[in-house]
């Protein structure tokens, strides 16, 4: 180890997470009294990574000498001297990194999250004539194509768009990024050095294309390439799927079908009368013109959801005045760390320490996933059920009606239009990246009561019409209609589109009755809405479709259909687990929910119970042939 290396570990470990570095210790020296006191670890308010764990500063010293000394060891060879700590002594280990009781469940599940295996599935022998064909080369796509890929099984992927990435080639307006820790909100095979700890659209563009680049997709994707429609074919017992390339089609074979399109598409546009007439520039913020300047325009949006508190904040210095139009209200969190750097330091450390990395996104997982499982459960007994759901709930929003007063200073004129009259996480719960502070602006106004009219050039309220430059539409997307990428036709010749309207259902989210040989990826109910990383759930539902792509293999199936009555099942103990849920509360409209009220985005269950019900395919759950 060089002189300037050994610097840097030590600049590295003087500002590294101190509940990170104990669990490094514990590892890398055998040594279990570092779980003990006086090193115990306070726990963590809010969501911050709680870097000091509430040592004294001659504790946190000793902890980063001893730290210095055993990372040097590791990387001059020594091995680690607890390689694979048992379930027990993960669990115990992980509560004391947050410094709370976690459930003695989570030992193989952390087990597998720390994981230093970098292949992602080992081989699958399919038949010479076995295809899968992915939709899609967002996130989900680029999984999908990594665990087909290391298998050896023939794959090919299909995207729309002239690049890979998904959501994040799509959206490119001012602020996009992503509301959850980049280093959880990636893929747990692939390392990576993020600079920030929130990463904005273009490093997460980057990020994807790492991906592809890394493990050579790009050889099996074709761009520009659309499907039109997929019609199970019974008696050969496959896909005919039809695509689209510069105008022109083709049909071609697939034994199996994985729809990595996700939900956020296609766009939604308010419905409001004469918006067609409007004579300035309009857009949705999925569709943002790249050479569109908004200095000194007056700008309206329409809309006050994720892509709005983004926006907003990051052009009211730009424009010459901004108008939001606010249809509901939002919770939305702190954001310490906003715009946060990753020190050059502490990317080392990640980069060069794989178990500082692996403990580090472990910390993350619990602090933004199951930890807050709980508190999003109905107390029946509860006496404040119109506001909150619980009293750990109840707290929640005093918290945040706290911190969004002390936000919007002495505008408390504003606070009735802004704060919720129901439960926190109630509907997806924001990051704050300034927008109270906005709205103390003067160039910039909200508006809670709803447009009656837009003509060529004016809003209109019943109150009030104002003349933009520029009108932005906020208002997301059809994210209830998730079979609406492509038709796709099942056994009984009956379209996805028909069978759902807007009630989709799937077996975990990813097997559909009627249609074998098709697996959705960020299916219905696969959200994990009490927080966390879409990219776990997505590793989760491949791993459980690698292990019915192997079954099948081995066995010489043809093709596998969920059985009705455990679709039927499953989808019923859903409905149960969110009655009774905060999404369920009948204080506000969300997206999660559709027109029957019934919840089919999210999953009700903690991410420990995704793990389980996906580690192995029961194939007598399924029609096989």
């Amino acid at each position: 180890m060089s002189h300037s290396d050994q610097a840097l570990l030590d600049h590295a470990v003087t500002q590294a997470n101190i509940p990170t570095l104990l669990m490094v210790l514990v590892q890398m020296t055998g040594d279990t009294h570092w779980l003990d006191a006086p090193y115990q670890i306070n726990r963590q308010s809010g969501m911050g990574d709680n870097d000091s764990g509430g040592l004294d500063a001659t504790l946190q010293a000793e902890v980063r000498t001893a730290a210095i000394e055993a990372i040097r060891a590791w990387q001059n060879g020594k091995p680690l001297a607890i390689e694979d700590p048992p379930p027990e002594l993960l669990v115990r280990m992980l509560s004391n990194a947050m410094g709370e009781r976690v459930p003695d469940e989570y030992g193989e599940f952390t087990a597998a999250q720390l994981s230093q295996n970098t292949r992602v599935v080992n081989p699958i022998y399919a038949p010479d004539d076995f295809r899968v064909l992915v939709v899609g080369s967002g996130a989900t796509g680029m999984c999908a194509a990594v665990h087909l890929q290391q298998a050896g099984i023939p794959f090919s992927v299909v995207e729309k768009a002239d690049r890979v990435g998904g959501v994040w080639y799509e959206n490119k307006y001012p602020g996009a990024g992503v509301d959850t820790p980049n280093h959880l909100y990636s893929f747990s095979f692939v390392s990576y050095d993020w600079p920030m700890y929130f990463a904005l659209r273009d490093d997460l563009q980057t990020y994807m294309e790492h991906v592809a680049k890394e493990f050579d997709l790009l050889e099996h994707v074709r761009l520009r390439t659309e499907v039109v429609k997929a019609e199970w074919n019974d008696a050969e017992k496959y896909w005919d799927v039809t695509l689209e390339h510069d105008g022109e089609q083709t049909i071609e074979q697939a034994n199996v079908l994985l729809s990595a399109t996700g939900i956020f598409n296609p766009p939604v546009w308010p419905n409001i009368p004469g918006i067609e007439d409007f004579e300035g520039p309009i857009f949705h913020t999925s569709d943002w013109p790249q050479d569109l300047s908004l200095a000194d325009k007056n700008v309206a949006v329409i809309g006050n959801g994720a892509s709005a508190m983004q926006i907003c904040p990051e052009i009211q210095d730009e424009v010459a005045s901004l108008t939001i139009y606010q249809r509901s209200t939002h919770w939305a969190a702190p954001f310490d760390q906003f715009r946060k750097v990753v020190p050059d330091a502490i990317r080392y450390l990640l980069r060069e320490v794989p178990l500082y990395r692996a403990w580090y996104r472990v910390r993350l997982g619990w602090t933004f996933n199951d930890r807050m499982h709980e508190a999003l459960q109905k107390d029946p007994d509860w006496i404040h059920p119109d506001r909150s759901l619980n009293a750990i709930n109840d707290a929640h929003r005093a918290f945040f009606a706290r911190y969004i007063e002390q936000e919007l200073g002495d505008r408390k004129d504003l606070l009735e239009k802004v704060l919720p009259p129901y439960p926190p996480f109630g509907k997806r719960m924001l990051m704050d990246n300034g927008w109270y502070r906005m709205l103390r602006n003067e160039k910039v106004e909200l508006i809670d009561r709803p447009i009656v009219e837009i003509t060529q050039n004016e809003i209109k309220t019943k109150t009030e019409a104002i003349t933009p430059d520029v009108l932005v539409i906020a208002t997301g997307f059809d994210v209830l209609n998730f079979g609406t990428a492509f038709e796709a036709r099942g056994r009984s010749g009956q379209t996805l589109t028909e069978r759902w309207g807007d009630n989709a259902s799937a077996y975990l989210g990813t097997a559909i009755p009627d249609f074998p040989n098709l697996f959705m990826l960020y299916g219905p109910n696969t959200q994990p809405g009490h927080g966390g990383s879409l990219l776990f759930v997505i590793e989760r539902q491949m791993h459980y479709i690698m292990d019915m792509l192997k079954q099948m293999c081995e066995q010489g199936l043809s093709d596998v259909e969920i059985r009705s009555e455990v679709h039927a099942q499953y989808n019923q103990a859903v409905d149960a687990a969110h009655e009774k849920m905060v999404w369920t509360h009948p204080g506000m409209q969300t997206y999660y929910r559709n027109s029957q009220g019934r919840v089919v985005v999210n999953f009700p269950w903690r991410n420990v119970d995704l793990f389980e019900m996906t580690k192995q395919v029961n194939l007598q759950e399924y029609l096989t042939a």
